[in-house]
């Protein structure tokens, strides 16, 4: 049986539950007991809960755990025995007798699956049966714990409370669980690269070149220099990216916030954050196919000798582009939020209006400000479709922007895809990559935290 039934089955016994709880706690209000110390629907989800968090924590135990005791059961059937002892064939056949015996196929290619449907169907019957019928007694179980607890005087709700605010801790925890486990993958597998290829050689070296091909027990370490990446990742989303992002984003918000009337801020302010909603695959097209060719146009006329038609500077103009509506609209909100009594104190005292925005409205708005800022960084350097397609996957260490250039994030893509060995420094150097950005993002981050709470000031 499919996890999506289990599913369904745990929510269907959990209303049921709610339904028996909810009634029973109506009896004890209809028999003139006194009166209860939590309203009947607390009863109703405490019983549901009851039943629904085991029923649903064995679902999804026995989602992971039925594939292999169905796939042991056709193993030890004399039809496996003729089936490939590893590789890719053996595991087309039992795919095609597994979707013929789950109704997913209405025939199979191989004749080797013929065999091996009927002990699949077998298998898939038995462990649906089982599934069905140990999820009905830990529901039973679960409900008739709960339900013969329900007294009058049972405190339901805070009970019910305690396992919401459970789940929402859980719910919360998702993003740390998750944060750590990248960290952790990302420092087990740049702890395997650094054995292969020394940490100098990869942070200092010059020159990016690995070769999955070449013997992984005794790697070139001087073939994995990144810094060309690095200067690469700073050039374009940190430097050319900003240039054009952080003028053009804040004074768009500016003009929005001050000068633009009601019925064209009404307008303007959607349309430019739409920009946020564009696949970065078209801002890739756009880059490579209008954008990198002008740009080399303009550099024929103006005498540059044979000039790329990938460039750094293509990427970090349209990357820039991409970016605005995270520096205007953050800008946009922080200058919003300032009081408009200091405003208005502002203009009382005489200043003019650009005086007022300047040394007033800009420094309250501060950290609203570098906080959008920083979130444009963290974006732009994350970003890869762009450089891929205006920018090449060339790693050039120079500060001509009409040159070839790559990002860190371009080539973990590069070193990820492919038939490379996860045992080779080649392709492990993208998890050491991965590692540095992640922690740039991070210290990214801390700074901003930072800036943002020393100029933040509280306003009356």
């Amino acid at each position: 049986m499919s996890p999506t039934i289990l599913l369904l089955l745990a929510i269907g016994l959990g209303l049921a539950g709610w339904l028996a709880g909810r009634a029973r706690a109506w009896s004890f209000r209809k028999s003139g007991a006194t009166a209860l110390a939590s309203l009947p629907n607390y009863h109703g989800w405490y019983v549901a809960l009851w039943i629904a968090i085991p029923v649903l924590v064995f679902v999804a135990a026995w989602s992971a755990i039925a594939p292999g005791l169905i796939m042991q059961h056709v193993l030890a059937q004399p039809a496996a025995s003729d089936l490939p002892a590893f590789g890719f064939q053996r595991q087309t056949i039992l795919n095609e007798a597994r979707a013929v015996a789950a109704g997913d196929a209405m025939g199979v290619f191989n004749e080797q699956a013929r065999a091996l449907v009927e002990p699949y169907r077998e298998a898939i019957g038995r462990y649906n049966i089982i599934g069905v019928t140990v999820t009905l007694v830990i529901a039973f179980a679960a409900g008739a714990f709960a339900f013969l607890r329900l007294r009058p005087d049972f405190r339901a709700r805070n009970r019910v409370e305690k396992w919401v605010m459970g789940i929402l801790l859980i719910a919360s925890l998702v993003a740390i669980l998750t944060t750590l486990g990248i960290l952790a993958s990302l420092v087990f597998e740049t702890v395997r690269f650094f054995s292969m290829v020394s940490p100098l050689d990869f942070l200092f070296g010059t020159f990016w070149g690995p070769d999955p091909m070449s013997s992984a027990e005794n790697p070139d370490g001087s073939r994995y220099g990144a810094i060309p990446l690095f200067w690469g990742t700073i050039f374009i989303g940190a430097i050319i990216a900003m240039i054009v992002a952080i003028p053009l984003g804040l004074m768009s918000a500016i003009y929005l916030t001050q000068y633009a009337p009601g019925g064209l801020r009404t307008w303007v302010k959607p349309a430019l954050e739409i920009l946020a909603g564009v696949p970065t695959v078209v801002y890739g097209y756009f880059a490579a196919l209008t954008v990198a060719p002008f740009i080399r146009d303009v550099a024929l006329a103006a005498g540059v000798s044979n000039p790329s038609s990938e460039s750094a500077l293509a990427a970090g103009l349209v990357m820039g582009v991409m970016i605005i509506p995270f520096v205007s609209s953050m800008a946009d909100d922080s200058i919003a939020a300032v009081p408009s009594a200091m405003r208005d104190g502002s203009l009382a005292m005489g200043a003019t209006q650009s005086e007022t925005i300047k040394r007033v409205l800009i420094p309250a708005a501060l950290p609203g400000i570098v906080a959008g800022v920083m979130l444009a960084i963290s974006r732009a350097i994350g970003e890869t479709m762009i450089v891929v397609m205006a920018a090449s996957t060339a790693a050039n260490l120079s500060a001509n922007p009409l040159e070839a250039m790559t990002t860190v994030t371009v080539q973990i893509v590069a070193m990820l895809t492919g038939e490379g060995s996860f045992d080779h420094p080649a392709t492990l150097s993208a998890f050491a990559l991965g590692f540095v950005l992640f922690m740039v993002t991070l210290a990214l981050n801390f700074i901003a935290l930072r800036v943002v709470k020393r100029f933040r000031e509280a306003y009356e």
